[in-house]
C-alpha cells in the first residue's frame, strides 16, 4: 500500500511539475500577449494576430521528419540538382543579368550562389506558402523542442506587422515559419531583406530585385568572402579515410556541425587529397575543412568559410553541399 502510495506520489509531482512548467496553450499564448504589449506591439495588432490562433499538430510532425537530415546526399540531390532546376537556373541568370551583376558587386556574392539558394528554397518563386505563418510559428513556439528560437520568431511577426512590413491577409509560410521567396525566418526578414528596387519596401515576395539582394546580404552578413569559392569534392586516400576519427562539432557561422578539424590546402595536400577528378588542390595556403555528409562511406567535400555562411542559411550539410553542387551546375562547372 506505502509502494502505492508513494507511486501515485510521484506521479502526481510529475504532472505538478509539468503543468508548472508547460501551461496550457491557451495561457501560454496569454503570457505572450502580454509581453508583446511590453515589448511596444500595439494592442490592435495583438489582437487581430493572436485572435483564435490554435496549434498545429502537422507542423510538430514535420519538425519532427525534416528531410535535411532522413536523406541521402545522393537522394537529396536528386531531389534538388534536375535538369530542369539548372536548365531554369540558367534562364534566370539571362533573364535577370543586370540585376545579378548589380547585386553581385554590393555584396560581394556571385549569381550563381545566390540563385542556387532561391532555387532549393522556392524553385525560383514557383513554389508558393499556404501554411498560415502566425498559428505555425506559436506551434513551435509553445512546443519545448526549440521553444525559445520559435518565441523570438513569434515576436518578430508581431514586430513586422506592427511596423507596417505586411499585412495579416498575406501572412503565410513555410510549415517553420519561412517567408518568401528566399525563405527568411521572421527574425531573418527584419535583419537582412532589402530594398533593391527603391520602391521603399523590402518585398520578399513578389520583388525579385529584393528576393536576389536580400540573399546576398544574409550571405554577406554571414562572413561571404568575394575571393573564395564555397568548396570541392574531393577523393581520399584509402589509408587516409580508414584512420578518420569521427568529426567533432565545430561553430560554423551561426550553427554547429560535425566537420574536420581544419588545416591548409597545402597540409590537406600533403596528405593525400586530391580533386575528385585527381588533379591537385589548390595551392592558395588558405583554411578547409572536411564534410562528409554520408560518413565514411558517401562522398567527401573539401569546404571554405564561405560553406559556413551557407550553412548560417540552414544548418544541415545536405543543404549546404546541394547549394554548392546547383550553384556550380548553373555557373556551367
Amino acid at each position: 500500500m506505502r509502494l502505492l502510495v508513494l507511486v501515485f506520489a510521484s506521479c502526481l509531482f510529475a504532472q505538478t511539475s509539468y503543468s508548472q512548467a508547460k501551461p496550457d496553450f491557451s495561457a501560454w499564448l496569454e503570457n505572450v500577449r502580454v509581453e508583446a504589449a511590453k515589448r511596444g506591439i500595439k494592442q490592435s495588432i495583438i489582437d487581430s494576430a493572436l485572435k483564435n490562433v490554435k496549434p498545429i499538430k502537422r507542423v510538430l510532425k514535420r519538425d519532427r521528419n525534416q528531410s535535411e537530415f532522413k536523406l541521402t546526399l545522393k537522394r537529396y540531390l536528386n531531389r534538388v540538382v534536375t535538369k530542369t532546376n539548372i536548365k531554369r537556373g540558367r534562364i534566370m541568370a539571362d533573364r535577370h543579368k543586370a540585376t545579378l551583376k548589380a547585386v553581385s558587386k554590393k555584396y560581394g556574392v556571385p549569381p550563381r550562389v545566390i540563385l542556387a539558394i532561391w532555387g532549393i528554397e522556392t524553385r525560383f518563386g514557383l513554389v508558393k506558402a499556404n501554411v498560415p505563418l502566425i498559428p505555425s510559428v506559436a506551434t513551435l513556439a509553445y512546443d519545448r523542442r526549440r521553444s525559445k528560437y520559435f518565441r523570438g520568431q513569434l515576436f518578430a511577426v508581431l514586430q513586422m506587422l506592427d511596423r507596417g512590413y505586411i499585412d495579416q491577409k498575406s501572412l503565410f509560410g513555410s510549415w517553420a515559419g519561412a517567408m518568401g521567396q528566399p525563405q527568411f525566418m521572421p527574425s531573418s526578414y527584419l535583419a537582412y531583406a532589402q530594398d533593391f528596387d527603391g520602391d521603399g519596401r523590402r518585398d520578399i515576395w513578389k520583388s525579385v530585385p529584393d528576393v536576389l539582394a536580400s540573399i546576398a546580404n544574409y550571405l554577406a552578413k554571414h562572413g561571404w568572402r568575394s575571393d573564395l569559392n564555397w568548396g570541392r569534392e574531393v577523393a581520399l586516400p584509402i589509408s587516409f579515410a580508414e584512420s578518420l576519427k569521427p568529426f567533432k562539432r565545430r561553430a560554423a557561422r551561426g550553427c554547429r556541425a560535425r566537420t574536420s578539424e581544419p588545416r591548409s590546402l597545402p597540409a590537406w595536400q600533403s596528405a593525400g587529397i586530391r580533386h575528385v577528378s585527381g588533379q591537385d588542390l589548390p595551392t592558395r595556403n588558405i583554411s578547409a575543412v572536411l564534410v562528409l555528409p554520408d560518413g565514411k562511406e558517401g562522398r567527401t567535400f573539401l569546404t571554405y568559410k564561405n560553406y559556413a555562411s551557407i550553412m548560417a542559411y540552414n544548418c544541415a550539410h545536405l543543404y549546404a553541399v546541394t547549394v554548392g553542387v546547383l550553384s556550380d551546375r548553373i555557373g556551367g562547372k
